[in-house]
Order: C-alpha cells, then sequence, then structure tokens
C-alpha cells in the first residue's frame, strides 16, 4: 500500500463554470490526473512519487479502523457526548480541513457531519470502500436516509491524513447522487462492485499495488493533463464500467468527446494511494497553488496490467 502525494495541502473545491469544465469534471471520475503540458523546454513535474514507508501494514490496518469507527459512530448523533469524546481523541485539535465549508479540529468533523444530516434528514453513514497506505487512509461513503437504495442522497470521498494514530489533515468532497434516467443510458449506481475478473486472481502484493498506481497516476495524467487519448487504448478495459451516471462504459464515448476538438482545462492528480486492486486519485486544476481546491476524487479498479471499472465524487461547488 503506497501513500503517495505530490501536493500535501490541496483543498477540494474547483467549481464548474462551463458546460465543458462539467463534462471533464464527470470524465475526471475515470482517469488518472495528469500535471500541466510544460513550456518548450521544461520537464513537466512528476505527479507519481515515491511513498513513505509502505511496509507498515499494521498502522495502516488500525488507522483504517480508526476512521471507520469515527465516522460510523459520530454521524450517527454528531452532539453526543460520546461523539465529542471520540472525535476529540480521533482528531489533533490543530487538524487542517480544506474544503468549503469545513473548519479544523475535532469540532470541524462534527460540524460537517451535523450539516450532512441537516441536508439529507434521516441520513445513515454507509461506508462502500476504505484504502489505508501509509499515513493517509480514503473512505468512498454514501450519505443517505435507505441504506438499501443506492440512488438517493450524497456520495462522499473523505482523506485523511494520520500522525501518532490521530487525524492531522483532511480532505473532503461531497456530491449529490443524481436522480432519474441518465442520458448516457448508463444505469449502474455509483457505489456499486461490478467487476469480474475471468478467472480467480490472488490479492495484489505491496509490488503490484505501486504498478497499479503508476499506471492509473501515469493514465489520468496523460489523459487530463496531455489530453492524449491514445492511453484509452493502453490503459483501459475498452468495456471498463463506469459507475459516473453521466457517462456509459466503454472507452468508446471518452475518444469521441476527446476527437471533437473541445478545449478542456487541464488537470492533475496530486494525491494518489492504492490498495488492493484499487486506485485512488485526488486531481487539481494544472497550475493550482497547495491550498486551492481539489477538483475530484476517482477510483480505479485495476487487473491484469488495465483499469477494468472506475468511481468519482466530482463537487459541484
Amino acid at each position: 500500500m503506497t501513500n503517495d502525494p505530490t501536493t500535501r495541502n490541496p483543498s477540494r473545491r474547483l467549481a464548474r463554470g462551463t458546460a465543458v469544465l462539467a463534462g471533464v469534471a464527470l470524465l475526471t471520475g475515470l482517469g488518472v490526473a495528469t500535471p500541466a503540458s510544460a513550456a518548450p523546454g521544461t520537464t513537466p513535474k512528476p505527479t507519481v512519487t515515491a511513498a513513505p514507508d509502505r511496509r507498515d501494514t499494521t498502522t495502516e490496518h488500525r488507522n483504517a479502523c480508526a476512521v471507520r469507527t469515527l465516522i460510523t459512530t459520530t454521524f450517527a448523533d454528531p452532539e453526543s457526548t460520546s461523539s465529542q469524546q471520540l472525535a476529540a481523541r480521533s482528531v489533533s485539535p490543530s487538524a487542517v480541513a480544506h474544503g468549503a465549508g469545513t473548519t479544523a479540529g475535532p469540532e470541524g468533523l462534527l460540524a460537517q457531519f451535523s450539516a450532512d444530516r441537516t441536508r439529507v434528514p434521516g441520513a445513515h453513514a454507509v461506508i462502500k470502500r476504505v484504502a489505508a497506505d501509509g499515513d493517509l487512509v480514503a473512505v468512498h461513503w454514501q450519505i443517505t436516509p435507505d441504506p438499501r437504495d443506492e440512488r438517493r442522497g450524497d456520495a462522499a470521498v473523505d482523506l485523511f491524513r494520520l500522525e501518532h494514530g490521530r487525524i492531522v489533515e483532511r480532505w473532503s468532497l461531497e456530491q449529490p447522487v443524481p436522480t432519474g434516467t441518465p442520458a448516457s443510458g448508463n444505469t449502474n449506481t455509483m457505489f456499486s462492485d461490478l467487476y469480474r475478473p475471468a478467472r480467480p486472481t490472488a490479492a495484489p502484493s505491496e509490488r503490484q499495488e505501486e504498478r497499479n498506481r503508476v499506471l492509473a497516476v501515469s493514465a489520468y495524467d496523460t489523459l487530463f493533463r496531455d489530453h492524449d487519448p491514445s492511453i484509452l487504448d493502453r490503459a483501459f478495459d475498452p468495456a471498463y464500467l463506469q459507475h459516473n451516471p453521466v457517462a456509459p462504459n466503454g472507452t468508446a464515448a471518452l475518444k469521441r468527446l476527446f476527437g471533437s476538438g473541445a478545449p478542456f482545462p487541464a488537470q492533475q492528480s496530486v494525491i494518489s494511494l492504492s490498495d488492493g486492486d484499487i486506485v485512488w486519485t485526488f486531481s487539481q486544476a494544472v497550475g493550482a497553488k497547495p491550498g486551492d481546491p481539489l477538483l475530484a476524487a476517482d477510483l480505479f479498479r485495476v487487473d491484469d496490467g488495465l483499469i477494468r471499472e472506475h468511481w468519482d465524487v466530482v463537487p459541484t461547488d
């Protein structure tokens, strides 16, 4: 499991003012982020960097359990004494929070959960995926009034950095789950697991996880920074499964979009981690400064050297 931030202080939200940019945001959920094209005679800054110690799986597991417990316990009643005590133990008082409307420390996390529950009455926190990699823990979860219904509420990805078992930095991205019949015809939910390998495969080793991460991040950057759609033929299963309801399954639609000549703002992966067969990337506009908003969170399932499935969360404000 590898923890690989190129930039440590991105915020989470990037406004989408145009239809083209909105389209890119939705596509962001299916690729690997890329840095901006370099000026002539310069070398683009790589977004795939070496991680801190990735061999301490015991600490990674402990961090993942702590974050899972924190979310599931405190979300149910953020204002209770027990939630406040757990948050105080789990989150540093000086913990930095990135994202519009977020505030620092344990109080900020509880305030975020209270706002979620106000926005989605009767909401439950339904965790779909957790990844722990180095000092980072990422959580893909649903905020929903009905845990049995994946087509209601909000989709969220939260990223936490921990030191000595306490959260010292966090990023939060949320978007409403789209309702109605999508024009794309894609009826996959934003959370389901659909990919089935042709043959049983063993859990990837640490070395394979790192290879998967490099593949996914490089593919994202090639597509969204360098605007080179040929990567779709090299890094993606032509029939990959898409969980962004605005985009259909497969690479054909992306090829058409990038071949249309529409201008796409450059974006790149600034934080990435890999756990199991899923690579998580967090993207930012090329040229963004530390502290500028994050554009999106993207999750890619990598199997046998190809991206097979994709999920994303793209904030809309």
